[in-house]
C-alpha cells in the first residue's frame, strides 16, 4: 500500500496546472518534456488550456500521449509542477502529502514558506538550484536569464527606433548604437552577445572582476573602474561598500550620458536590487535614449523604473520596467524550463520506476528543499561555488642569485667581426650588391617590426598582405631562372621553393579559418 493506494495502482502522477498569474504566458511542461517526464514513470495530466498561450495546445499533449483533465484532478495529483510560486489558495488544493515544484523566491517569502508549512507539503524551489556545474542542467535562473537578456536587447531596439549598426551610404554615415550593458551574469552576456550580434558597440560592468574576460571574449569593452574588487564565492554579485559605491557613481553617470541603450541586470539575493542609474544621470541622457531594467522585479537599478511599466522622461528617455521579458518568448523559455524540470527529475527518479526520491545528502535537492512533509527546510547549507579558482598556499621561494651582468666587450668583439665580414663582402662583390643588400635588410627590418605589432586579429589580412609579396617574390624568381650564373639560378629555385610554400600554406590556414564559421 502506498498512502493507502493499492500497490499495483500506485503510480505517481503529476500535475501540470494552468497558472494563475495574471498574463502569465508559460507553462510548466511541453508536450516534449511531458513525454520524458513520463518515460521517467510518472503519469502525467496536463490541465486543460495550460500551455495554449506557449504555442502548446491540448491537442499537442494529446498526439504525445499525455492525459488532458479537469483543474480539480491535477491539484489532486502527487506531485505538482508550476513556473510561479503557488498562491495561498492554490496550497490548500494540495494533498497534505504532495509535493509541489516551482519557482518560490523562498529568500523573499516567508508567508509562503509559512503556508506551505502549513499544508504539510513537500516544496521544491526551482530558483534555489545552487550554481555548481553539476546543477547547470536544472539551473532555471540562467536558462531564464538567457532569454530575457536577448529580449531585453529586442525591446531597447524597438523603442529606439534606428538601427544598430552603423552604416556609411551616399547620404551620409551612420554610427553605430552604443550599448551599456551592467551585470555580466547570464543575462548580461545575453544582451552583449544579441547587441553585439547586431552591430552595436558594446560596454559592460561587473562588481565581479573575475568575468571580464567572458564579456572581452564576447567582443564587449570591460569598463574598469580603480576600486577593491572581491571575488565571487557563489556565482552572485555582493553587495557593495560605501567606498565602491563611491568609485562607481560617477562611472555610472559617465557611461549612461556617453549610452544609446542602457541594460542594467544587477541584482543581490534576498536584497532589493541597488540603484545605480540616478535621475540626474538619465536626464543627462540624449533624446530618445532607451534604459531596460532588468532588476525592475526587485525594485529596479534605475531610480526612474517602474514595475511592469513604461516610462517616459521629459527629455524623452524611456525606460522599460518590465518583468515578463522572458514570457514574452514563451514557446523557447517553457521548453527550457521543461527541460529543466527533467533533468532535475532524472537525478530524483534514478531507477526511471516513478518513485520520486527525497535525497537530502544531495548538494543540489538539499539546496532546493524549502518545505519536507511541513517542516521547514530553508535557508540550506551554504554551497561553495567560487568561480575564480582556490589560491594554494605559497611555498617560500629562494631568491636565485642574480646572474652576473654581459661583458660588453662581446658586444664590441662581434659588432667589429660583423663590420669585417661585410667589408670584406663588399670589396669582393658586385657593384649592385650594396644596393640590393640595403633593400634587403630594410625589408628584414620593416617586415619583422610589422609582423611583431600587428593583433591577433589582423592576423588573416596580414596573411593576404604576405601572399601578394611572396607572388612578388615568386614571379621574379621564375625570371632569373634562366639567369647564365649558377648562383643566381640557385637562389631562384630557393626562392621559388619558399615562396610557394608561404602561398599555398596561406591559402590552406585561410580556408581552414573559414570553415571555422560555416554552419553545419
Amino acid at each position: 500500500m502506498i498512502h493507502g493506494i493499492p500497490q499495483e495502482e500506485a503510480h505517481v502522477r503529476i500535475g501540470i496546472p494552468r497558472e494563475s498569474r495574471a498574463g502569465e504566458t508559460l507553462v510548466a511542461a511541453t508536450a516534449k518534456t511531458a513525454s520524458q517526464l513520463k518515460d521517467l514513470g510518472y503519469d502525467v495530466v496536463v490541465e486543460k488550456g495550460a500551455g495554449a498561450k506557449a504555442d502548446q495546445p491540448d491537442s499537442a499533449f494529446a498526439a504525445a500521449g499525455i492525459e488532458i483533465g479537469t483543474k480539480a484532478k491535477v491539484w489532486a495529483s502527487d506531485v505538482i509542477i508550476k513556473v510561479n510560486a503557488p498562491s495561498e489558495a492554490e496550497i490548500k488544493r494540495l494533498k497534505p502529502t504532495a509535493t509541489i515544484i516551482s519557482m518560490m523566491a523562498p529568500m523573499r517569502s516567508p508567508e509562503l514558506i509559512a503556508h506551505l508549512q502549513t499544508q504539510g507539503v513537500t516544496a521544491l524551489a526551482m530558483d534555489a538550484v545552487p550554481r555548481i556545474s553539476r546543477a547547470q542542467a536544472m539551473d532555471v535562473l540562467s536558462s531564464m536569464a538567457n532569454v530575457a537578456g536577448y529580449r531585453a536587447v529586442v525591446e531597447a531596439a524597438w523603442e529606439f527606433g534606428r538601427q544598430f549598426t552603423g552604416q556609411v551610404t551616399a547620404a551620409g554615415k551612420v554610427p553605430p548604437a552604443k550599448v551599456f550593458v551592467v551585470g555580466a551574469g547570464v543575462a548580461g552576456l545575453a544582451a552583449i552577445g544579441a547587441a553585439g550580434a547586431m552591430g552595436a558597440v558594446v560596454r559592460a560592468f561587473d562588481v565581479r572582476p573575475e568575468v571580464a574576460e567572458q564579456v572581452e571574449s564576447m567582443g564587449a569593452s570591460f569598463v574598469k573602474v580603480d576600486m577593491e574588487s572581491e571575488v565571487s564565492s557563489d556565482g552572485y554579485a555582493k553587495e557593495m561598500t560605501a567606498e565602491q559605491e563611491a568609485a562607481t557613481a560617477a562611472m555610472y553617470d559617465e557611461e549612461a550620458r556617453n549610452a544609446d541603450i542602457v541594460i542594467t541586470t544587477a541584482l543581490i539575493p534576498g536584497r532589493p536590487a541597488p540603484k545605480l542609474i540616478s535621475a540626474e544621470s538619465v536626464a543627462g541622457m540624449a533624446n530618445g535614449s532607451v534604459i531596460v531594467d532588468m532588476a525592475a522585479a526587485n525594485g529596479g537599478n534605475c531610480e526612474l523604473t517602474k514595475t511592469d511599466q513604461k516610462v517616459v522622461t521629459d527629455n524623452l528617455v524611456t525606460v522599460l520596467g518590465y518583468t515578463d521579458l522572458a514570457g514574452r518568448l514563451a514557446a523557447q523559455t517553457s521548453q527550457l524550463y521543461g527541460t529543466n524540470i527533467v533533468n532535475l527529475l532524472k537525478l530524483m527518479t534514478p531507477e526511471k520506476d516513478g518513485a520520486l526520491t527525497l535525497d537530502l545528502e544531495d548538494v543540489i535537492v538539499r539546496g532546493i528543499t524549502v518545505t519536507k512533509g511541513g517542516e521547514s527546510m530553508w535557508p540550506p547549507p551554504p554551497v561553495q561555488v567560487s568561480a575564480a579558482p582556490v589560491q594554494a598556499s605559497a611555498a617560500p621561494i629562494t631568491p636565485a642569485a642574480p646572474k652576473p651582468p654581459p661583458d660588453p666587450r662581446k658586444k664590441l668583439f662581434a659588432a667589429g667581426l660583423g663590420a669585417a665580414l661585410f667589408a670584406l663582402l663588399a670589396a669582393y662583390s658586385p657593384p649592385e650588391f650594396l644596393g640590393h643588400f640595403t633593400v634587403f635588410m630594410l625589408a628584414v627590418f620593416v617586415g619583422y617590426y610589422v609582423i611583431s605589432n600587428v593583433s591577433h586579429a589582423l592576423h588573416t589580412p596580414l596573411m593576404s598582405e604576405t601572399n601578394a609579396v611572396s607572388g612578388i617574390i615568386l614571379v621574379g624568381a621564375i625570371l632569373q631562372v634562366g639567369n647564365a650564373n649558377p648562383l643566381i639560378v640557385g637562389l631562384s629555385l630557393v626562392a621559388i621553393l619558399v615562396a610557394s610554400i608561404n602561398i599555398f600554406g596561406g591559402f590552406l590556414v585561410t580556408l581552414r579559418m573559414l570553415k571555422m564559421f560555416q554552419k553545419g
